[in-house]
């Protein structure tokens, strides 16, 4: 039976979308096409009919969720950002959480299409978080993605810590809990348009 194009389109990013969960959750290695393909609900053969290769579902799944992950950070402060990103939540979340803290140490063993799919996320979320950094009215230039790459960092590193230990560890609580009071005392604290108002 044929598939429309609208049909062959759907089930394209379906399998998009089921990649990008379980690559999170296994790694690349750790997903073979057979049982992606399986968890998609179609057969093996199916695959080539969207993608030249795995490598191809690998940077395109990563592109997918970085997207996504980005869109939702859109909403967030970065003491929001803070909050969520650094807590047991998201730690334990990990076919659900950010694809950086799920898959970086992943994507550095990868193709360079993969690579630019990290990197291109990377910069959005550090533009996106960047403009919103708290800072003086006469700080420099270019000081919020500063602080941001290094705020960022700190965040995908605490995960990666947090859940390279056992998940009942107290460690893996400890180091969220450290990350996340050393990462908002770091914040400068801003005067405000009211407090400014009230002050002349």
């Amino acid at each position: 039976m044929r598939v429309s194009k609208a049909q062959a389109q759907a089930n394209r990013e379906h399998i998009v979308e089921t990649a990008s969960v379980m690559f999170r959750e296994r790694g690349y290695d750790g997903v073979g096409v057979a049982d992606l393909m399986a968890a998609a609900g179609f057969t093996h053969g199916g695959f080539y009919k969207h993608f030249g290769s795995k490598a191809d579902l690998m940077a395109e799944a990563s592109a997918n969720s970085l997207a996504r992950s980005l869109t939702s950070a859109e909403a967030l402060s970065v003491q929001d950002f803070i909050d969520m990103y650094v807590s047991r939540e998201h730690r334990d979340g990990r076919a659900t959480g950010c694809t950086m803290a799920a898959l970086c140490g992943d994507a550095a063993r990868q193709s360079g299409d993969l690579k630019s799919a990290f990197a291109d996320g990377i910069e959005r979320t550090l533009q996106t978080l960047g403009d919103k950094y708290p800072h003086a009215a006469d700080a420099p230039a270019g000081e919020g993605r500063t602080r941001m790459i290094d705020l960022l960092a700190r965040a995908v590193g605490a995960i990666m810590l947090s859940r390279a230990c056992p998940d009942d560890s107290a460690l893996a609580d400890e180091i969220l809990a450290v990350c996340h009071a050393e990462m908002t005392a770091s914040l400068p604290v801003t005067e405000s348009p009211q407090d400014a108002t009230q002050d002349s």
